[in-house]
């Protein structure tokens, strides 16, 4: 059974930082893709970043050079480093595991940007 288990969304400022993890477990991380996705009140879940197995990463335009996709295979966990952060990144975070013919989703996590 896999299970995705994210952390770290809270409460910031504007152009603070935060860094999410999302820890795995029953998968593995190093040999499949994993992404970051974020859904705003009222809006659809959108694609944020993500990590394939062979490290390669990408990353949605709004977040491009502001957000940082990293894996720690040994740890099995991935995280998002935000910085410098924006209202309009408030939003409740998600991460997903891509395995051959399976989709997992964890729970998420809510970030929330102030002025």
């Amino acid at each position: 059974q896999v299970q995705l288990v994210e952390s770290g969304g809270g409460l910031v400022q504007a152009g603070g930082s935060l860094r999410l993890s999302c820890a795995a477990s029953g998968g593995t991380f190093s040999s499949n893709t994993i992404g970051w996705y974020r859904q705003a009140p009222g809006d659809q879940r959108r694609f944020v970043a993500q990590i394939t197995s062979g490290g390669s990463t990408y990353y949605a335009d709004s977040v491009k050079g502001r957000f940082i996709i990293s894996r720690d295979s040994a740890k099995n966990t991935v995280y998002l480093q935000m910085n410098s952060l924006l209202r309009e990144d408030t939003a409740v975070y998600y991460c997903r595991l891509t395995m051959p013919g399976s989709l997992y989703w964890g729970q998420g996590t809510q970030v929330t940007v102030s002025s």
